[in-house]
C-alpha cells in the first residue's frame, strides 16, 4: 500500500445554521482515504466500529480501499452544530465512541506511510504512537486526535493543549493541524510561526489549513497556497481531505507541487457536500486553470 489510515469511522449529524439536520458517514479516515484512493493511490484503512454498521464502509470498498475492522460494540457518532452562518464556527459532541486503538490490535501494515487520523482524543494515546514508531513505520498524525478533548459526562468536545505535544511531534514525520489547533498548541494564529514551533519540537514537515488556504513547512522552508472554492457546502472534512491529498502527491513530488495539488483538490471538494468525488485528471485541470489566472 501507499498510504494506511488508522482511526474511527463515524456517523456525523450535521446541524446547519439554516436548514434541516442531515446524517451521513464521516470522519478523517473516510474523507482522507477516499481522496487518496480517488487520485490513484493504493490505500488501506484500519478502524474500530460495530459490525452492525458495515454500510459505512461501502464507499471505501467501492473505491478499492483495503479495510480492516476491529469490532466494537458501538460505532462512533458525532453531532456538529453550526450556530452561525460562519461554517468555521462549530459546536461538536461525541454521542458514542468506538474506543482506543492498541498496537496489538493493528494488523501488520505494508505501507509507505501510516497516518493517524483520529476524530478526538478517545482514539490514540502517547503509548500507541510510541509503539507504532517502534515498529518502524513512517508516521503522520492529525493533531485533532489529541486537541479535541471529549467531556465524558456531557459528551461535548472542547479544544485543549496537549502535555506531550513536543514528544508527539518528535515521533512524527508529518503533522496536520488547522488554525484553531495550531493556536491551542503553539499560542499563535500565525501559521508559519506555529509550523516553526513544530519544527523545533522535531517534526520536519507540518501542514496547517485555514479557511483561505493551506501552509506547509518542510525542512525549514515555508510554502503557501490559497483555496479557490466557489462555495463552502462541502466544508466538513476540509483539513482531512487537504492533508490526504498532500500526502498522496508528496509520495512522488516536491512540497510546492504537493501543496498546489492539495489546494486544488480540496477546493473542488468544498464545492460539493460529502467526501471528494473527483478524479486525478480533474484535479490537474483545476491546477492548470488556477495557475493560468494567478
Amino acid at each position: 500500500m501507499d498510504l494506511a489510515f488508522i482511526g474511527h469511522l463515524c456517523f456525523d449529524e450535521i446541524v446547519p445554521f439554516v436548514g434541516s439536520p442531515t446524517v451521513a458517514a464521516g470522519s478523517a479516515v473516510l474523507c482522507g482515504a477516499l481522496a487518496a484512493a480517488r487520485v490513484g493511490e493504493r490505500v488501506a484503512v484500519v478502524t474500530r466500529m460495530s459490525p452492525n454498521d458495515d454500510e459505512v464502509l461501502w464507499s471505501l470498498r467501492e473505491s478499492g480501499v483495503a479495510v480492516s475492522v476491529i469490532p466494537t460494540e458501538a460505532t462512533t457518532r458525532m453531532r456538529v452544530v453550526h450556530p452561525t452562518a460562519n461554517v468555521d464556527e462549530r459546536e461538536m459532541f461525541q454521542l458514542s465512541n468506538a474506543g482506543r486503538f492498541r498496537v496489538s490490535d493493528v494488523p501488520e501494515l505494508d505501507a509507505r506511510q501510516v497516518h493517524l487520523a483520529g476524530i478526538t482524543d478517545q482514539e490514540f494515546d502517547l503509548e500507541f504512537v510510541r509503539g507504532m514508531k517502534a515498529l518502524g513505520y513512517r508516521l503522520s498524525a492529525d493533531m485533532q486526535s489529541f486537541v479535541r478533548q471529549v467531556d465524558l459526562a456531557t459528551r461535548r468536545i472542547s479544544f485543549g493543549d496537549v502535555a506531550d505535544k513536543a514528544e508527539l511531534a518528535s515521533l512524527l514525520d508529518m503533522v496536520k493541524l488547522d488554525v484553531v489547533e495550531a493556536r491551542v498548541l503553539t499560542g499563535t494564529d500565525d501559521l508559519e510561526e506555529a509550523a516553526v514551533a513544530f519544527e523545533r519540537w522535531g517534526c520536519p514537515e507540518t501542514v496547517i489549513t485555514r479557511s483561505d488556504g493551506v501552509l506547509a513547512r518542510v525542512h525549514g522552508r515555508t510554502y503557501w497556497e490559497p483555496f479557490t472554492n466557489r462555495s463552502v457546502v462541502g466544508r466538513t472534512g476540509r483539513g482531512d481531505t487537504a492533508f490526504a491529498a498532500y500526502m498522496a502527491r508528496r509520495l512522488t513530488h516536491d512540497p510546492g507541487e504537493s501543496l498546489r495539488f492539495a489546494a486544488a483538490l480540496v477546493s473542488m471538494k468544498m464545492e460539493k457536500p460529502g467526501p471528494f468525488s473527483g478524479t486525478l485528471a480533474e484535479v490537474l485541470e483545476r491546477m492548470e486553470a488556477t495557475a493560468a489566472t494567478s
